[in-house]
């Protein structure tokens, strides 16, 4: 990534985020955006990035990827592991490529921890996956229980702990792998260098009782997709229910009804309820007080407003409107 003098500061390229919630719009909005500045997507998705993952993840189908380029879709297997680290730098990658090509990248997605982390330039300490270490402290949250291993994580690193929720057992065995394999807390290790670029954050946002309808016919759109089919397909070619891919919201509820022990019905309420959850703990990452993102109502129809800030945002420094 390049480093920026004092002498650019005034000129630095720019890069869009578009921001919010599941099921909002963001897609068919970045890709609206993306053909009326030309712009090229930079997918900030976690899930996205599985091949073969596609309906589940709602995915931009081959139709809409070919209105605009997207990048960092379908770059890893469901069994492959893709770091924090490594998405940041990717991500830092597909975005020179597209300022190179001179045209506007746009950071699309709802993986608040992969947006913050390409936006705000965290650094993050580059821990290889320690797989046995990890095997020890994923059985721990099994046999003790994810408070538990939380508390663990409070008394090595107590500002991480204060920062990850303890039913996130990922994020917490993450923690402790840092800390345990380097004898210093996470947070000491993590600090902020913001990236040479200029920022607009577009925000999407819907009441959410609209937001959650939205989210409901969205998997009933799956299922009518195929859903099921995908994730028997994932199955038959050996990626099972403990991979991290696989126990996401859209392929983990799938685990008892392949075991007999639920109904479809069952599966897509469950779908349905853990969506509902993702978009509170979303709320965290893009919060409606966020002086830095431009929320804009997903309905009535955004575009025109969002462009208009958009265009302007690009225009060259003299044309801009001096009050912002």
């Amino acid at each position: 990534m390049r480093t920026p003098s004092p002498a650019d500061s005034g000129q630095l390229p720019p890069l869009i985020a578009i921001v919010g919630p599941t099921a909002v719009g963001k897609t068919a909005l970045s890709i609206r955006l993306a053909e009326a500045v030309g712009g090229e997507i930079v997918s900030a998705d976690s899930r996205q990035v599985y091949r073969g993952m596609d309906i589940g993840t709602a995915k931009a189908t081959p139709e809409e990827q070919a209105r605009a380029p997207h990048h960092l879709i379908d770059i890893v297997s469901p069994d492959e592991p893709l770091s924090l680290a490594q998405f940041q730098e990717i991500s830092y990658l597909a975005i020179e490529g597209i300022i190179a090509r001179a045209r506007v990248p746009l950071l699309t997605g709802g993986t608040g921890q992969y947006v913050m982390a390409v936006l705000e330039g965290w650094q993050i300490p580059r821990v290889p996956p320690q797989e046995d270490l990890r095997r020890k402290l994923y059985e721990d949250a099994e046999d003790l229980g994810a408070d538990a291993l939380h508390g663990r994580l409070a008394a090595l690193d107590p500002e991480a702990a204060e920062s990850i929720d303890a039913r996130n057992v990922r994020r917490v065995v993450r923690a402790l792998e840092v800390c345990l394999v380097t004898g210093q807390p996470i947070s000491e290790q993590q600090g902020k260098s913001p990236p040479p670029y200029r920022l607009l954050i577009i925000g999407l946002r819907l009441p959410r009782p609209e937001l959650y309808a939205r989210i409901d016919r969205r998997v009933e759109h799956m299922f009518e997709q195929g859903l099921e089919a995908e994730v028997q397909e994932l199955l038959a070619e050996g990626y099972g229910f403990d991979l991290p891919a696989m126990s996401g919201v859209g392929y983990g509820q799938f685990e008892d009804y392949m075991a007999g022990e639920a109904s479809l019905d069952e599966v897509k309420q469950e779908i349905q309820r853990a969506t509902r959850r993702f978009v509170r703990h979303q709320a965290n990452w893009f919060r409606g007080d966020d002086p830095r993102i431009h929320w804009f109502e997903a309905q009535p129809d955004p575009f025109p407003l969002v462009l208009k800030v958009a265009k302007e945002f690009l225009a060259p420094p003299a044309a801009r409107d001096p009050s912002g």
